[in-house]
């Protein structure tokens, strides 16, 4: 199991919002692990994109999507930043398609 915490933006709170969500993440680019999200988020006050790092939990504006990373990326814009995953993501390496289970664990 891993554990992770949200930022504080519009996004990350619609994402929120929307857990319990059990989603079949793909592997993209051999970089990142994404899936369709419900419903589309706010990008309200968002910045124009990031740079994403190992463990972040990211909203790509374009497609709709979880897009969660494994792997450092360049700057990629339409990318908001959601939260941060803390420990090993090594589950998150592993090829192919995986079944992940999000849930809110504790609200602060």
């Amino acid at each position: 199991m891993l554990s992770a915490t949200l930022e504080d933006n519009a996004a990350a709170r619609d994402f929120l919002a929307q857990l319990p969500l059990t989603l079949d993440l793909q592997d993209y680019a051999a970089t990142e692990k994404i899936a369709q999200l419900p419903t589309k988020l706010s990008t309200a006050g968002a910045s124009a994109g990031m740079t994403p790092s190992i463990g972040d939990i990211t909203y790509y504006a374009p497609w709709g999507n979880l897009a969660i990373f494994y792997k450092g990326f360049g700057h990629s814009a339409g990318l908001v930043k959601l939260g941060r995953i803390h420990g090993d993501i090594q589950v998150l390496r592993a090829a192919g398609p995986l079944t992940a289970g999000i849930e809110v664990a504790e609200r602060r």
